[in-house]
């Protein structure tokens, strides 16, 4: 067996941080950067890492207030706020910034809110990541398929592809977007099919299980298989029916999950 999938605990740690940038990729795509001296000593060791955003208040629809800045924060008041998970992007330890991205879609989910609304200067909190999922060895090819919630970990994955330097085919990328103009700039390695699956008008996740089963042994990559699956739950069993079933992978090489299910908000995506 060329690879595992080690799960490694980490010391779950609070940090205030502030908004002090926003980059819109796409239309309903944001991509943020914090910063703070919380985030001195920040690491996420698997691309698939889980930290939780704390959001103390929201910018109103006007357009006024200032947010919450730095001088007032309360730490026990923000540990109390909404939250919800993303995956962190990218970030350097020392400088204490950390990216993160978002979807956002109008008045849908006060995350989306924030991110779309919130005054550069705003202060919210980061806790986690509770533990990672480490790819230990090196898998012959690889499965990334999601829609806009996994490009992060997608990007993270494809990262490490870049630095193996091999054009050898060895991998499928399938990710969901609501057309062509959604398409956040993203590129893939060598070697790496993308394939980028519009929905059109349909429902979130439905071109992404179409395409999923449009999938057949043939276009297995050779050798041992990391599959990564993930994008709202009705991804799951279609996922798994492709990576266990067709493909013969073993449960303990893939990531099959639902990182949020239509219609519940304080869903949480498994670890």
């Amino acid at each position: 067996m060329p690879f595992t999938l080690d799960r490694v605990p980490r010391e779950l740690v609070f940090r205030p941080v502030t908004l002090t940038a926003r980059e819109r990729l796409a239309p309903h795509y944001l991509r943020l950067r914090l910063e703070g001296e919380a985030l001195r000593g920040f690491d996420s060791l698997g691309s698939d890492d889980h930290i939780r955003l704390f959001f103390p208040g929201e910018r109103p629809a006007d357009g006024t207030g200032d947010g919450t800045s730095d001088a007032a924060v309360d730490l026990a008041a923000l540990r109390e706020s909404p939250s919800r998970e993303y995956t962190p992007l990218a970030w350097d330890a020392e400088a204490g910034v950390l990216d993160v991205e978002f979807v956002v879609h109008g008045e849908h989910g006060i995350a989306g809110r924030w991110a779309d609304r919130a005054p550069i200067g705003s202060v919210i909190g980061v806790g986690g990541p509770r533990g990672s999922m480490v790819i230990t060895g090196e898998p012959d090819g690889w499965l990334l398929a999601g829609d806009e919630t996994a490009l992060p970990a997608i990007r993270r994955f494809l990262a490490r592809l870049s630095r193996e330097g091999d054009a050898t085919p060895r991998g499928i990328v399938l990710v969901e977007v609501p057309d062509a103009a959604h398409r956040p700039a993203f590129e893939a390695p060598a070697g790496t099919e993308l394939r980028w699956v519009p929905r059109d008008g349909r429902l979130q996740g439905e071109a992404l299980v179409a395409a999923l089963d449009a999938l057949g042994v043939e276009d297995r990559p050779a050798g041992e298989v990391f599959a990564f699956v993930a994008a709202e739950h009705a991804v799951v069993k279609p996922g798994r029916a492709l990576v266990l079933d067709r493909w013969g992978l073993s449960p303990e090489q893939v990531v099959v999950k639902g990182y949020w299910r239509r219609d519940e908000a304080e869903y949480h995506a498994p670890h």
